[in-house]
């Protein structure tokens, strides 16, 4: 390649050079040409003009000494055929002059429009070693996942190949992040610390004004050497070429280009590869950021809660095993928390799933603000969250529970309206080694801790227990079921009889029977561990059938030593109301046995007796009918008490223990006691207050004006009914 070592003139390639000369001294040749047959015709034409004006003098001349009119004719005729033709030789002369100027005009503008056309020729067109050399660039740009992750390490071995096509001194890379600008700056050789210093400061200038960021923004800068021969004249001699990073189609903005110090200025074929390259380094930076950028999220959110920004499900698996592993090694302990929000179905019903989001957020970060470091939050899906606290002991754990519950329940939360609302939070606390050791059981355990307080009323923490938990796996057991229904056959159930007594005088009113289950090796068992496993399989009936005739046996064994029947309460299950005929039956065996009907109370859980008001109306019909009373078990646990009272009538309501138990420490809980006995009052319906475990809390039942009391601290249960008058 011919190069003009003028500053700015043009080069071109060899075989663009040649054709431009020939073409060039062609028509200079016919523009010299033209140029001296204009001249020779301008000569003959000063020429013509001198000797035609002589022969006209000389013809004037001699008219003056002519006398013959025949010859002044001649000469007249003459001169005027001369001075026509000098005027058509002038307007000839003319004509050439004009053609020659416009013929001269025209080969000038052909040499322009050739100097114009060769020197796009040479910027179009490329050396086919350029090409190969930037063919063996690209060769080597292959996009794989440990490029991509590492793509400033893959960038330098790009820079290599390219600096081979042109020699280059800097290249840099400019992203306009949130915090200011990331520079990367990659050094083509050793250079000083000053003469870095020089360069970093000119050019980080200058990519701050292309960018549109004030002078002052903070400046990330990362620099890289790349070991290779330079040749750095001047700072002031650097030139810079820069390609802008779309920003519609990476989301980034930024630039990239490279800087060189030069005594050359490049050839439009080198700046047409170097701009050409760039172009594909910006694909290959901004998609290996973009990609890098993607991954880092993607490795972020596999652990990580998008929505409340907490850990995930899947870290709280892998940390709980980890700590498990960790604690056995050290002899520590460590508790899990798991937390539900009381009815937030509710939340996002009412106010929608936006809202609902929202109040996750802030549930997540209030339950973080509450924790030491080292625990770890976890949203393990919907609301529900799970919390690890390691070296931490089931006290601990339940204090912390505590603590995080009466927190979120202090929190106010708004509508849109403005209307403002709180949320409740169940918890189940499980501790390791204590309860469970491995991941599946402390789940499961943790699990039925939460469930057990859920089931006390919600906004409860309650710690798991193990005998329980086993208790509920031998439920759910089919051995279970069948040596349940082998008892039933071989009428393994007996029923026990808990006094009832009066709250005014002490004595005795009545007995409920509760049906116990006597193992083949004698060890009794208490409803409470098989009653759900009767009624998940449909064994009530014959539940049911067996105590009643037990029962009423008992009764009239206590009529044949005493003379009168005793006042027994029998548990029904919820399939009886549905006219299984228990009531007939019950009829027919207090008539076989003499057993007066109206000392017999059946008595139903309120959630059972209120599942199908039509049913339970007619139930009651039909046992009044047949002499019988009716008790309702656990009245004010439902939330439509108040209605079903006002549509049924009852002989007797048993007050939720769970409310019993507590009206000691809690007001709420003695405001509702009282409250349903001031209703039962008004109705005419006798209450009888269950859970009575303190003189306390039976002298309280009295002063609220309940009529009966029961519970362990009044008389246990019984394997027989006492000979004492009722």
């Amino acid at each position: 390649m011919r190069h003009d070592s003028g500053k700015g003139a043009p080069a071109y390639p060899d075989h663009i050079e040649d054709l431009r000369v020939r073409l060039m001294n062609q028509l200079f040749s016919l523009l010299e040409s033209q140029t001296r047959t204009r001249s020779f015709a301008s000569s003959i034409s000063a020429l013509v003009r001198r000797v035609h004006g002589e022969i006209l003098e000389n013809f004037e001349q001699v008219l003056a000494r002519i006398d013959d009119p025949v010859t002044v004719g001649m000469f007249r005729k003459a001169i005027t055929d001369c001075q026509s033709l000098d005027m058509a030789f002038e307007k000839l002369v003319d004509e050439r002059q004009r053609q020659w100027y416009k013929n001269g005009k025209y080969l000038k503008s052909v040499v322009d429009e050739l100097g114009k056309t060769t020197s796009y020729l040479a910027s179009v067109l490329v050396e086919k070693g350029l090409l190969e050399r930037q063919s063996q660039v690209l060769e080597n740009i292959i996009f794989s996942h440990e490029k991509v992750s590492q793509w400033k390490e893959f960038v330098q071995e790009i820079l290599i190949g390219f600096h081979e096509i042109f020699p280059f001194n800097f290249f840099f890379i400019a992203f306009a992040e949130e915090h200011g600008l990331s520079l990367y700056f990659y050094y083509m050789g050793n250079y000083s610390d000053a003469a870095k210093q020089e360069v970093r400061g000119r050019l980080a200038k200058d990519m701050l004004s292309q960018l549109g960021l004030p002078e002052n923004a903070l400046l990330d800068i990362e620099e890289y050497e790349i070991p290779c021969e330079f040749n750095l004249i001047d700072v002031c001699d650097i030139k810079m070429i820069t390609v802008p990073v779309p920003d519609q189609a990476y989301g980034l903005d930024g630039l990239l280009g490279i800087a060189y110090a030069s005594v050359n200025t490049l050839t439009a074929q080198e700046q047409a590869i170097v701009r050409s390259l760039l172009s594909v380094m910006v694909m290959v930076v901004g998609s290996s950021k973009v990609l890098s950028r993607t991954l880092s999220e993607l490795e972020y959110y596999s652990i990580h809660d998008p929505l409340t920004g907490i850990h995930n499900r899947r870290y709280f698996n892998d940390m709980l095993e980890y700590e498990i592993g960790r604690s056995e090694r050290h002899k520590h302990q460590f508790s899990v928390l798991l937390l539900d929000l009381d009815d937030f179905k509710d939340i996002n019903d009412s106010y929608g799933h936006p809202l609902g989001d929202e109040v996750l957020k802030i549930i997540a970060e209030s339950i973080t603000s509450h924790m030491r470091k080292g625990d770890i939050a976890t949203r393990m899906g919907g609301d529900e969250f799970a919390i690890i606290l390691p070296e931490t002991s089931p006290e601990g754990a339940k204090v912390a529970a505590e603590s995080i519950r009466a927190n979120l329940q202090s929190i106010a939360f708004k509508t849109p309206t403005g209307k403002g609302f709180h949320i409740t939070t169940s918890v189940g606390i499980i501790s390791y080694p204590r309860d469970m050791q491995t991941v599946e059981d402390l789940m499961s355990g943790v699990d039925v801790a939460l469930y057990k307080a859920k089931g006390l009323g919600k906004n409860e923490v309650c710690e798991f227990d193990a005998a329980a938990h086993l208790t509920q796996i031998m439920r759910d057991s089919r051995s279970f079921v069948e040596d349940l229904r082998l008892a039933l056959r071989e009428e393994r159930i007996q029923p026990y009889f808990q006094p009832i007594v009066d709250c005014k005088t002490g004595e005795v009113f009545a007995y409920e029977s509760v049906a116990r289950l006597i193992e083949t090796d004698g060890k009794i068992t208490a409803a409470g561990q098989f009653i759900e496993t009767i009624e998940k399989y449909g064994l009530g009936r014959e539940l049911d059938r067996i105590m009643v005739r037990k029962v009423v046996e008992a009764n009239k064994a206590i009529m044949q030593t005493q003379g009168r029947p005793k006042r027994l309460f029998i548990n029904l299950s919820a399939q009886e109301i549905q006219g299984r005929g228990i009531l007939g039956y019950a009829e027919e065996l207090c008539a076989q046995l003499e057993v007066p009907p109206s000392s017999i109370v059946f008595e139903i859980l309120e959630r059972d007796a209120i599942g199908d008001i039509t049913h339970m109306g007619k139930f009651l019909t039909n046992l009044r009918k047949k002499g019988f009373a009716f008790a309702l078990d656990d009245f004010g646990s439902g939330y439509n008490s108040f209605h079903y009272l006002r549509e049924l009538r009852f002989e007797y309501v048993k007050i939720d223990g769970a409310f019993v138990r507590n009206i000691v420490n809690s007001k709420i809980d003695r405001a509702l006691v009282r409250n349903l006995s001031n209703l039962c009052q008004e109705l005419d319906i006798l209450t009888i207050g269950e859970f009575v475990e303190s003189e306390e809390i039976f002298d309280l039942l009295k002063s609220m004006g309940i009529n009966f009391g029961q519970g362990f601290h009044i008389g246990l249960p019984l394997d027989s009914l006492p000979d004492s008058k009722i």
